[in-house]
């Protein structure tokens, strides 16, 4: 028997889970209801849908009709892929509803959601997952089978540095996420990513968190101290936006330009705002410090205005160092690309490889690039393995890569954390912040 499933939010994240389940899993999960807060963007993919995978129209519904969706249309489970900070508001009713929930990452945005989240799990038992697809990454699951194996001995110490890149670290300052109240900054909407995958290597959960946050790139008085003149508030009839390399032309990209450019009636959500324009409360340079219940320590950074976009990852333990390397985008071209830059002498070009590394440094022994069978595809090829997990017949798994809703809520409570030590200058227990 064929599982239900509906889709709120229907965004562009939407598509991997509608493409799955109306794609490979078509035997085994069924799309019956569709639930937006923009009509238009509801009937695009309806029309993709039809085309595509020739099938009706999915029932369509509004925000404020979400509980008789699911009455009307028999829901087992509903994915969640709204705006962060209104993930809550579906998550809820819907276990209270009798429906397991399957959410994008993150579970939700602040302890007080949080808590409540939690509360109404444990009321209801409902199962919810949250869609952690870097775990699924060959590269990351090599580092935890090293790590499950004690190749290096006992963790005592990590630094984790991602760098997001001009053209993906922008994205952010141009949509939603750039409001913290909508998103709870970077520190939770994107690192959340990242802090689960270090609770899930470690297999501890955070004690102790530190850190500090500014906005030092993006947003208008940056912009201004360096005597740029690009702080328009968005792009879409703007002229001085049309050399602009930070700029997003969503009229040439059909499906932006059908997903947001044309639905802007309904709902005002303007997709391609200047990322040096006002109102950004997001942080684009973040430090944080972590204590784990283990024992073990991490330093972390995230800076989303790089020339490049990838991470390093270096495990110290007893036995030895771990360190992962993945070079995603090497540099972005612009106009500008071949211009001379001052005072830099004699070089020569870097020819990066777009292939994660797996290092291995025991004590005692030569070096070692680990073998793994790296695949393309959206993160590092996890997509394809968590969708399997999710709608398919997944293999036994002992490196234990679903997520369930605790490991939603520590992945987001080392941000959250993070975020409250910005705003106070002191260290935070997570202890404090939620019950389970």
């Amino acid at each position: 028997m064929k599982k239900r499933y509906a889709i709120v939010g229907l965004g562009h994240r939407s598509q991997m889970f509608s493409s799955a389940i109306l794609g490979p899993y078509k035997d085994t999960a069924e799309l019956v209801g569709l639930c937006d807060v923009n009509q238009t963007r509801m009937d695009y993919y309806n029309g993709q849908f039809v085309r595509n995978f020739d099938i009706p129209a999915v029932p369509t519904y509004k925000a404020e009709d979400f509980a008789k969706m699911l009455r009307e249309q028999k829901v087992d489970t509903v994915i969640v892929t709204t705006v962060d900070r209104t993930h809550h508001e579906y998550i809820i009713p819907a276990m209270e509803m009798g429906c397991d929930v399957l959410t994008e990452k993150p579970m939700t945005i602040d302890a007080e959601k949080c808590q409540a989240i939690l509360d109404a799990q444990k009321r209801t038992g409902k199962k919810l997952t949250v869609t952690f697809n870097y775990r699924y990454s060959p590269h990351a699951s090599k580092v935890k089978e090293l790590l499950m194996n004690g190749a290096i001995g006992d963790v005592i110490s990590v630094h984790f540095e991602w760098t997001l890149d001009t053209a993906h670290g922008a994205d952010y300052f141009r949509r939603w996420h750039r409001d913290k109240n909508n998103s709870g900054g970077l520190m939770v909407h994107k690192s959340t990513h990242h802090f689960d995958l270090i609770n899930w290597w470690l297999d501890s959960e955070p004690e102790t968190v530190f850190g500090m946050g500014q906005l030092a790139f993006y947003g208008r008085a940056n912009a201004e101290q360096r005597g740029q003149s690009n702080t328009y508030a968005r792009v879409h009839g703007t002229p001085e936006a049309a050399n602009d390399p930070f700029a997003l032309h969503l009229d040439k990209k059909p499906q932006l330009k059908s997903l947001y450019l044309q639905a802007e009636h309904e709902d005002g959500y303007i997709r391609d705002q200047g990322v040096f324009s006002d109102g950004i409360t997001a942080e684009d340079d973040m430090a944080v410090m972590v204590r784990y219940k283990n024992g073990a320590t991490m330093t972390y950074h995230l800076t989303a205005y790089s020339p490049w976009e990838g991470l390093r990852v270096m495990f110290n333990g007893t036995g030895g160092r771990l360190e992962l390397s993945w070079v995603e985008s090497a540099y972005n071209a612009n106009e500008n690309d071949s211009a001379p830059i001052a005072g830099v002498g004699d070089y020569e070009l870097i020819d990066y490889s777009t292939h994660p590394e797996v290092v291995l440094r025991p004590h005692w022994h030569k070096p070692m690039k680990m073998k793994f069978n790296w695949e393309a595809g959206g993160h590092g090829g996890g997509d394809a393995r968590l969708l399997n997990d999710l709608f398919g017949s997944p293999p036994p798994d002992p490196l234990k890569r679903a997520a369930g809703h605790r490991d939603g809520a520590m992945s987001i409570l080392t941000g959250i954390a993070a975020n409250r030590a910005f705003a106070s200058g002191q260290p935070v227990q997570v202890a404090t912040l939620v019950q389970f």
